[in-house]
């Protein structure tokens, strides 16, 4: 027996094991994504190939181990190909149908169900929400030290790689003697002045004088300044968020995602902040990122993922959007924007201390509803391709995030339980698209995990 096919012998006993290995009998449409491809004997690329595909041709998932994806071919035979071989089609519910083959739900809980009846938490109420002080304190105490989480991923067998990612923030070199960088300041200025002006230009020239004198104190922001600012803010609108729906009452699985999550965060290049992670109750599929480290997935996408490194998977493209601080740049937009109307209005300082007093406003006029807003496109599929990255340095594998997409793909773009997903994401299909095509260069040596 070779070591590749040892490998994947213990991942098909871990996986069975787990409840994750999937009955052949459901059945979930799929076309071939590849120009071809090769179905072999076992999920082994050494076993033998027992049938070919051309693009776009039909195929049947019956099944998924680890991942391959369990085709059902001609004459009751089985293959197995990889989960980006192929592109599952749109279901139309989660059970029987269409995504049949690919819904077992929390390992050991059973299958996931269906409901029209679902209804996730929506701007609506993220706006109105209150500011709950003991979620968040509860929250916290799940709080994973970078020690547990190492010995927690040594225990899956998860060691850490190094794997460059040109494009992560990185913000010992945004920093020039402790101050913003000079580019970062001149995209600031840019912005800021150009609103700004707009404002006085309408509203009269002394007052636009006072609104680009208050906005040059606004874009002066050291770095030091922003990351003491997500530090205070990301607090605030998890809090709310919590306000909005509570933690599920489940501390091992609190737990769990603490462990996960930390252990990506160190791995990647913020790992200074403190990173909290919760599981909410909540229906629909979705996440919130909030700046400062706060990650919040709800009990609908926990009850999708099965393995530790599904769960991986989607904390890594959360992560991103911290790391990146894509919430935080939409948080300083509106604060700029704030600044133009309140200045223009009532002559409100900009300069304020830390998480200044625009921000905050904000958050307290719209609550957490920030997390529901659109982030641009390219955010988003940054984030899905750091999601493998930070998977492949965490010791796991790339493709799983791939797999999870596949997954909710399955579900289709009218499953109740995406609808808050679907407004502000790009469709799946134009993210698996934006990952074919950023493709795996660079991480092919750990797509064989």
């Amino acid at each position: 027996m070779t070591r590749n096919t040892m490998r994947w012998s213990a991942a098909a006993l871990a996986v069975a094991v787990s409840g994750l290995l999937l009955a052949a009998d459901p059945i979930t449409p799929a076309t071939v994504a590849k120009p071809s491809i090769t179905a072999h004997a076992k999920p082994d690329f050494a076993s033998p190939s027992v049938a070919t595909f051309s693009k776009n041709a039909a195929v049947k998932v019956s099944g998924q181990q680890g991942l391959w994806f369990q085709l059902a071919l001609d004459g009751g035979k089985t293959g197995y190909v990889r989960v980006n071989d192929v592109r599952v089609a749109y279901g139309k519910v989660e059970t029987g149908g269409a995504a049949a083959a690919l819904f077992t739900g929390k390992a050991g809980k059973g299958r996931v169900s269906e409901t029209a009846s679902v209804r996730g938490i929506d701007e609506s109420d993220l706006k109105s929400a209150s500011f709950n002080a003991a979620q968040l304190k509860l929250m916290e105490s799940y709080r994973a030290t970078p020690e547990a989480a190492e010995q927690a991923a040594a225990k899956r067998g998860w060691t850490a790689t190094q794997v460059a990612y040109a494009i992560e923030y990185q913000p010992g070199k945004a920093k020039a003697k402790g101050g913003a960088s000079q580019a970062e300041k001149r995209e600031r200025f840019g912005m800021a002045r150009g609103l700004l002006s707009s404002v006085g230009g309408r509203l009269g020239g002394g007052v636009g004088a006072t609104a680009a004198a208050s906005g040059d104190k606004l874009i002066g922001k050291s770095e030091d300044e922003v990351a003491q600012e997500e530090l205070e803010l990301g607090p605030m609108i998890a809090g709310r968020v919590l306000g909005a729906a509570p933690l599920v009452k489940d501390p091992a699985m609190q737990k769990r995602v603490n462990l996960i999550g930390r252990w990506l965060a160190s791995r990647s290049s913020r790992p200074e902040l403190p990173w909290t992670f919760g599981v909410i109750d909540d229906g629909e599929i979705n996440a919130f990122a909030a700046p400062g480290g706060y990650i919040l997935i709800t009990r609908g996408l926990y009850q999708l993922l099965g393995s530790d490194d599904e769960v991986a998977a989607v904390l890594g493209h959360e992560l991103s959007h911290v790391v990146q601080r894509d919430h935080y740049e939409v948080l300083r937009k509106q604060e700029l924007q704030g600044a133009g109307r309140d200045v223009a209005l009532s002559g409100v300082n900009t300069g304020g201390g830390v998480a200044g007093s625009l921000a905050r406003g904000y958050i307290e006029r719209n609550g957490a509803a920030i997390m529901l807003t659109q982030l641009d496109r390219n955010a988003e599929y940054r984030a899905d391709q750091a999601a493998g990255i930070y998977l492949a340095r965490a010791g796991s594998n790339p493709l799983v995030y791939y797999a999870v997409l596949q997954k909710m793909t399955a579900l289709g773009s009218s499953s109740p339980r995406l609808t808050q997903l679907y407004k502000t994401h790009p469709s799946l299909d134009k993210r698996l698209d934006a990952l074919d095509k950023q493709g795996y260069k660079g991480m092919e040596p750990y797509l064989d995990r």
